[in-house]
């Protein structure tokens, strides 16, 4: 199971004769000379010292063997590629290829350490960061990872990689290699306290590999990478198997230890999510994380779950949750208007869906940090209300006066108030029925929208809201494709509405311009799905960026919370905070799970 991070990082052990060699080869001036870190936090101290032996959330002396099958329920994948922005790259890849400069712990809110960098070096006001490079750090062809390795990398990303890399590195202004392990990035005029460790999640490529080979052409042959898995068999767009490295150069550092344990790790695709239900009870695969909270609440039962052969578990977790919801596209005209988005909120029955459908599993979402310190709540006031404030003739004056609470069917009225509500909005928005059907006064234009799937089961979300939606002449109809067609409809912005999932880290900041910034509005394959397109939420994604501390950040993301919240992008639909898991018992896990969650790597098979 695999999760959106945010870096990664270990160890100095630098001897005084390496540091001299590297100063004599790249002089600095006294003022300049900084002493290397073995990690960094983006605020305060990191947890780890320098030498540690393994994070505590692993266990340390977990036995290598055995093997993982997962499932993937997708259309299959048809490239090894994950960072070109065309194909369906095969589950995995990134995670188990590829070495980055810095490794992350799931015990702090950002704080990275080690890994092919040996150590690295920032001023206070981190307005460069050097990495020196760890001697042993190899490809899986024994060549060593060197600075021009990682230069290619940046520059390979940026330039031929997913428009992603291009908006995370936008401040990097300089890339120098200084010596053959020791390469520096400068940034742009900024007080983005991130950038360091933001690079430190690059993942590093063979320069050497991809001379002769072009980038993203390279289909389904697979690609040479540093990390502790290689790709073993494979039937294309069915199945995929890593091996892990038996002599994997990384294995015993501190970052590592203690992690990614089996032998062998297999992705199975399946085009149905029933069939792969039945195929783990089966026991055609190993684990399963599980979505729906039908299945949760039915589908887990048998001798196999009684005996304790099958386990069944819902593991707390404590990160950020993020915002699942409605997406309106607002680039179409019919979702342009924020109040015809508003209006429409109030047709979603959220109380009658956890009752009926979700076994009252989930909790109403009302933040797009949701489950964190980071989420808005009641008015703004003290340091909050000084952030929004310059802002206050450009916003409505609803983010001032009034506390965002999605609408709920809850009380005598229920849904019919909520629908009377919605039929008054879309009037002052300049609508009204005609024969039935919800029109535009002036242009007679009904409102009329698509919703986009790709999962069968969310159909019965969604009915229930398409039908609630006609109740006041709103004609919806609900289109259901596959989830290879799904994602380049995704990429191209071709679509009305979906549902979709932002997450979020314990410490946001640069992917906040992907998801939100005006200037990924129209870039194709952007995550500012909604098209989001506001001076005001660019200032406050730029404020949050270039935090100065931990306090400052909390407030500055409640901030730009509220006003996303204001903007009606959305409509939010549910969240949990734990993990629902169910795994054959020959698996164990560690004694302690993390505050991100569980992690398969940290996992392990009974010898």
């Amino acid at each position: 199971m695999t999760r959106i991070r945010k870096a990664s990082a270990l160890t100095s052990v630098f001897s005084a004769l390496a540091l001299l060699a590297i100063a004599a080869s790249c002089p600095v001036s006294a003022a300049e000379s900084l002493e290397p870190m073995h990690g960094i936090a983006m605020h305060g101290e990191p947890k780890y010292p320098a030498g540690f032996s393994h994070f505590d959330y692993v266990n340390p002396d977990a036995p290598k063997g055995g093997s993982l099958k997962m499932a993937v329920v997708a259309n299959g994948f048809d490239s090894f590629n994950p960072f070109d922005i065309r194909g369906i790259a095969a589950a995995g890849i990134s995670e188990y290829l590829y070495d980055t400069l810095l490794a992350p712990s799931d015990d702090e809110p950002f704080s990275a350490y080690g890994l092919i960098a040996e150590s690295l070096e920032t001023p206070d006001d981190r307005s460069y960061v050097v990495f020196n490079l760890r001697e042993q750090a190899r490809f899986h062809d024994g060549e060593p990872i060197t600075a021009e390795d990682v230069k290619f990398s940046f520059e390979t990303l940026t330039t031929k990689g997913h428009p992603f890399f291009r908006n995370y590195y936008s401040d990097v202004s300089k890339v120098t290699v200084e010596g053959p392990r020791r390469i520096r990035f400068d940034f742009n005029e900024t007080s983005n306290r991130e950038l360091p460790l933001i690079l430190g999640q690059m993942p590093i490529l063979p320069a050497h590999y991809w001379k002769d080979r072009e980038f993203g052409e390279n289909g389904l042959t697979p690609p040479l990478g540093s990390g502790p898995y290689r790709i073993g068999s494979f039937e294309a767009g069915r199945s995929i198997t890593y091996d892990r490295v038996k002599d994997y150069w990384a294995q015993d550092l501190g970052v590592r230890k203690g992690r990614f344990n089996f032998d062998k790790i297999t992705y199975d695709y399946y085009t149905d999510d029933t069939v792969a239900l039945q195929a783990f009870k089966a026991g055609n695969f190993d684990f399963r994380l599980e979505s729906s909270a039908k299945n949760w609440a039915t589908a887990y039962t048998g001798e196999k779950f009684q005996n304790g052969t099958i386990i069944k578990e819902a593991i707390e977790h404590h990160r950020p949750t993020g915002m699942q919801g409605f997406a309106y596209n607002t680039r179409r005209e019919v979702f342009a208007d924020p109040m015809v988005r508003e209006a429409l909120a109030y047709a979603f029955d959220f109380q009658w869906a956890n009752k009926n459908l979700f076994y009252g599993q989930y909790t109403r979402t009302d933040s797009y940090f949701e489950n964190s310190e980071l989420a808005s709540s009641g008015l703004p006031q003290g340091r909050e209300l000084e952030i929004l404030e310059p802002f206050r003739n450009k916003l409505d004056k609803d983010v001032f006066t009034e506390t965002y609470v999605p609408p709920s069917t809850e009380g005598e009225y229920g849904l019919r108030e909520n629908l009377r509500t919605a039929l008054e909005l879309l009037r002052k928005a300049g609508y009204e029925i005609r024969d039935g059907q919800m029109v535009h006064k002036e242009t007679g234009r009904p409102l009329a929208f698509e919703i986009l799937l790709f999962q069968q089961s969310f159909e019965r979300v969604v009915l229930p809201f398409k039908n609630n939606l006609a109740r006041l002449g709103i004609d919806v109809s609900v289109r259901l494709v596959d989830s290879n067609q799904y994602v380049q409809r995704l990429r191209e912005f071709d679509y009305d509405m979906i549902t979709q999932v932002i997450p979020q880290s314990d410490s946001p900041g640069n992917e906040q311009r992907g998801y939100w910034h005006s200037s990924n509005a129209d870039a194709k394959g952007s995550r500012n799905y909604m098209g989001v397109s506001d001076p005001v939420v660019d200032a406050l994604v730029e404020m949050v960026i270039q935090a100065p501390d931990r306090e400052e950040l909390v407030y500055r993301t409640r901030a730009l919370d509220r006003v996303l919240l204001n903007g009606h992008y959305v409509i939010p639909q549910w969240h949990l905070t734990k993990d629902r898991v169910a795994y054959w018992n020959f698996l164990q896990r560690p004694a302690e799970t993390p505050k991100n969650g569980i992690d398969l790597n940290n996992w392990w098979a009974k010898p």
